[in-house]
């Protein structure tokens, strides 16, 4: 055990004394390690303005002396693939995927809807749960909220008796929705 704790002893050292031997004929060169410095705080005025003028991020870097991530750092809200929908407007929401109880389904079936409301009910996809079923829909939450509002007469009111069964799969919906992000102000 001694002899092969010296061995990797030897190695060690060895492994050490030319990384050091390395860095010193590196630096004799002129060369220095270390990370590549970033675009100086004074000088990214001029960096935007050659980009905006149709320098090339790598000939930027040359001139500069700096990385090409550098380059694309100081001028990243110039790049074609920044928009300016991106930077200025807030981020458009994403579908959500929730689980309708069919009978909340069933009912805004007959509802009067607009397209958009009818478009998401139709792309639907129907999970059979025991008797009844469930409507997995996919819809930006602004949508979902709609079609709960649609369904407000199923708590009762409007004409419309009471079905404990139909209020019971609304609150179910509705618990699904609120769980949802809040909107904007």
């Amino acid at each position: 055990m001694q002899t092969l704790a010296a061995a990797g002893e030897l190695q060690r050292d060895l492994q050490r004394e030319l990384t050091y031997d390395g860095l010193r004929a590196a630096e004799a060169k002129g060369s220095k390690g270390g990370r590549r410095p970033a675009v100086p705080a004074g000088t990214i005025g001029d960096v935007r303005t050659a980009y905006l003028e149709g320098s090339s991020i790598a000939a930027l870097a040359r001139d500069h002396g700096v990385s090409r991530g550098a380059i694309r750092t100081a001028v990243a809200d110039l790049l074609p693939e920044h928009t300016a929908a991106e930077a200025d407007g807030p981020a458009p929401e994403l579908p959500v995927t929730l689980d309708m109880p069919g009978k909340v389904a069933d009912f805004l079936r007959t509802a009067e809807l607009e397209p958009a409301e009818h478009a998401v009910l139709d792309q639907g996809v129907a999970v059979r749960r025991g008797q009844g079923y469930t409507l997995r829909v996919s819809a930006v939450p602004a949508v979902h909220r709609q079609l709960l509002a649609r369904c407000q007469p199923l708590d009762g009111g409007h004409g419309l008796p009471v079905v404990p069964a139909q209020r019971k799969a609304r609150r179910e919906y509705e618990s699904r929705v609120s769980s949802l992000a809040p909107t904007g102000p």
